[in-house]
């Protein structure tokens, strides 16, 4: 008898947990099935048109490593998704200006999400520039303006470094590669090793999956319902439009400025996160563009 009770209770439970799992919404249930595997992985991949290895186990097994990791970041991934219909268009036309493949849009999104991100060792804005770096690429960097939030001028510095590798490493991969692991250090990695391809090289542990978490973003961002996540063109964040106003003397107060613009303070420093403070001194008579939603 007790064996049997025993035997009733654990059928009791089985049944109770198969009942809720089917009775869950569509959504979730994607997110049960997706728990463990992708619930899909591709036959190819290439970063501007460079395909990966993909018969080669170990690439093989680091792609599936980040499309399950990104598949499963539920709402990071989704508000990535998001983000994107409002952060892409202002990317793309810069990148095709430059002659920087479209794929490099994807290197932004595991750069920071897609929003100014600070990280730990300083880098700051959407494509992670550090102050010495953004200065040498052209970029103003004081306490007042921070042009590594401006999303167009990091963009064209992005576009710029991206270039300057290729030309080094004679590859887009590489020139990926190297804009988290530093054109020297992968050049030491080369002499060390007597290799010149991404997928050959044995690097640090951030390196060696950085190229393949722009394939799996790439990868799911593309086709999103393939790795379990519906999203409606409604929820995608709409782009803003905006108009410059060009100013080339000293604003004592962005608080005035904004209102006289019909604006409030808020609204101002969503639209230009590159100012840094409540004013914007220019002795200089420096011209900037700021912008103001239309």
């Amino acid at each position: 008898m007790k064996t049997n009770k025993a035997l009733l209770s654990i059928f009791g439970v089985v049944l109770i947990s198969g009942i809720l799992i089917f009775s869950i919404s569509g959504d979730n249930k994607a997110k049960v099935l997706r728990e463990g595997t992708p619930m899909y992985f591709p036959t190819a991949v290439d970063l501007a048109g460079e395909p990966a290895p993909l018969q080669i186990n170990d690439v093989r097994e680091r792609l599936d490593r980040e499309l399950l990791i990104n598949a499963n970041l539920d709402a990071t991934t989704v508000l990535i998704i998001r983000r994107a219909n409002r952060v892409f268009p202002v990317i793309e036309p810069i990148l095709q200006q430059y002659g920087v493949p479209d794929d490099f849009k994807y290197l932004a999104v595991i750069e920071s999400a897609l929003v100014n991100a600070t990280s730990s060792s300083g880098a700051k804005g959407v494509w992670q520039f550090m102050p010495d770096t953004a200065r040498e690429k052209g970029m103003e960097v004081n306490d007042l303006v921070d042009e590594r939030y401006h999303l167009e001028k990091s963009t064209e510095a992005a576009c710029q470094y991206l270039l300057a590798a290729k030309a080094k490493f004679g590859s887009w991969t590489m020139a990926a590669a190297s804009y988290n692991g530093g054109m020297s250090g992968l050049s030491k990695k080369i002499d060390e090793q007597k290799v010149s391809d991404y997928y050959d090289l044995g690097l640090t542990e951030e390196t060696s999956r950085y190229v393949f978490r722009i394939l799996a973003l790439k990868e799911i961002m593309k086709q999103p319902a393939l790795y379990g996540f519906s999203i409606y063109p409604t929820e995608l964040y709409p782009p803003i439009p905006t108009k410059n106003v060009e100013v080339d003397s000293t604003i004592n107060s962005l608080t005035s400025f904004a209102q006289s613009q019909g604006i409030n303070y808020k609204v101002l420093k969503i639209h230009n996160p590159w100012l840094r403070d409540k004013k914007l001194l220019n002795p200089s008579k420096k011209k900037y563009e700021i912008k103001i939603p239309i």
